[in-house]
């Protein structure tokens, strides 16, 4: 019998395996595809290695430069250059701003993201009453009207959960948002905010694709790839998984079992040992997104994207791309990797869009190039490409998601040695999942 069987291989499931290990338990992880990272992914395009995953972590978060601490890793931050949205017509500096509330009004009007009359509403805040949660959307909305939330809300919010605004909770997206709601004025509150010198964002050296391997390189855990657990059940002793394909199935036996994995499978595998739990995960939807790199000759760019790092596209735009990320100007690691060639990716899919995504990678290719040419100026051939899909790859937090992940834990929290963890639950940033990992960790350690 094992001490701990980790189900699932991505951020939380390698963190929660190498702590539990470092504890001094035996562990094994259990990943149902070829390898472990979730979206965490390096891989070749002409010929230079960069990430096609997950490509930064908040670095204003403690846990994953506290883990980039513990595993001796070094980390480097996005250079000065700018980052824009493409809004009525052009490429517009980003505003700064707490998930589009402005912080400079001044700032705002300057960067013409918005009309004259959408620059005005929002001038005029509306001080409304906000109760338990509410959708950032509709928060935003009430408060500083529509055209923001369509033109900056929208846009940043897709960038990091690939959901709509008008859907996703504030208590679970942007809980210090909603926090300033209830204090008064969303305007007078960011004005207040000062500037700090902390980079935002961060990363390792090579890519964010690195850290997997720095968690599974040298953690005191057995890994066990294309193992998929098919029935979890309680025995008298902690836990029985059926792991493998139908035909030759393997019983596994552990003292206790951290569920790692997506809100779906999890769903699946408590549906019978926590049913109550299982029901609320099985209401989590996600979305869909592809990840296209695409690899250019450095002089068939144009000069003065050398000094952005990217751009957002709101919905409202009726674009096939959400964002393209010109690695080749936010990170110096990747510019150094050959100065003849530049390398920048664009991103695609938002819940409800799955079908934008049944195009052939091919296709997905070919609008990205499009739109990179009506809205950067790049019309040159690449060198190369490169599709990676994230199939209901990003959980979506639905107002009263908070409520509905308390339930979950409490009805985990019934079944001693048992745990979840994952991106389904306080954040789908690196460091928000590293935090539930640990979470999970303490949970069942408490529990022997």
């Amino acid at each position: 019998m094992r001490d701990v069987v980790v189900i699932g291989g991505g951020v939380a499931g390698l963190v929660a395996a190498r702590d539990l290990a470092a504890a001094g338990r035996d562990v094994l992880l259990l990943e149902a595809s070829p390898e472990v990272g979730g979206k965490l992914r390096r891989d070749e395009v002409a010929g230079l290695t960069v990430d096609v995953g997950a490509e930064a972590m908040l670095a204003r978060r403690p846990e994953g430069v506290d883990l980039a601490a513990e595993l001796g890793a070094e980390l480097v931050h996005p250079t000065s250059a700018a980052s824009a949205v493409w809004s009525r017509g052009a490429l517009r500096t980003m505003p700064r701003s707490l998930m589009g509330v402005p912080f400079d009004l001044d700032q705002l009007a300057a960067s013409g993201v918005l009309s004259a009359q959408g620059l005005d509403r929002a001038r005029h805040e509306s001080v409304t009453d906000v109760g338990d949660d509410v959708s950032v959307g509709d928060l935003v909305a009430a408060r500083l009207g529509d055209e923001l939330v369509d033109r900056l809300v929208e846009p940043l919010l897709g960038g990091v959960y690939a959901g709509h605004a008008r859907r996703l909770s504030a208590a679970a997206a942007v809980p210090q948002l909603l926090a300033m709601a209830r204090r008064g004025s969303l305007l007078e509150q960011a004005a207040a905010v000062p500037v700090s010198s902390t980079p935002v964002f961060a990363s390792l050296p090579g890519g964010m694709g690195r850290l997997p391997g720095l968690l599974r390189d040298g953690g005191g855990f057995e890994v066990r790839t294309s193992a998929t657990v098919r029935a979890l059940r309680r025995t008298a002793s902690g836990w029985s998984l059926t792991v493998g394909p139908t035909t030759h199935p393997e019983t596994i036996e552990a003292a206790a079992v951290v569920l790692a994995t997506p809100a779906a499978p999890a769903a699946r595998l408590l549906a019978d040992v926590a049913p109550e739990a299982a029901s609320d995960l099985a209401t989590i939807e996600t979305a869909s997104v592809a990840v296209v790199t695409l690899a250019f000759r450095a002089q068939d760019v144009p000069d003065a994207l050398f000094e952005r790092s990217g751009f957002l596209v709101p919905p409202v735009e009726q674009r096939a791309i959400k964002a393209s990320t010109f690695s080749f100007a936010k990170w110096a690691w990747v510019r150094d990797l050959d100065p003849d060639v530049i390398v920048l990716r664009t991103s695609l899919g938002r819940q409800g869009e799955e079908a934008t995504l049944q195009a052939a990678d091919e296709g997905l290719v070919r609008v990205s190039l499009a739109d990179l040419s009506s809205l950067a100026g790049i019309t040159a051939r690449p060198l190369d490409s490169h599709v990676q899909r994230w199939g209901g790859g990003l959980p979506q937090y639905a107002v009263g998601h908070v409520d509905r992940v308390a339930r979950i834990r409490a009805a985990v929290d019934r079944h001693p040695g048992l745990a979840v963890c994952g991106a389904a639950y306080d954040g789908v940033g690196i460091p928000a999942v590293i935090g539930s990992a640990r979470r999970a960790v303490a949970s069942v350690t408490r529990a022997e």
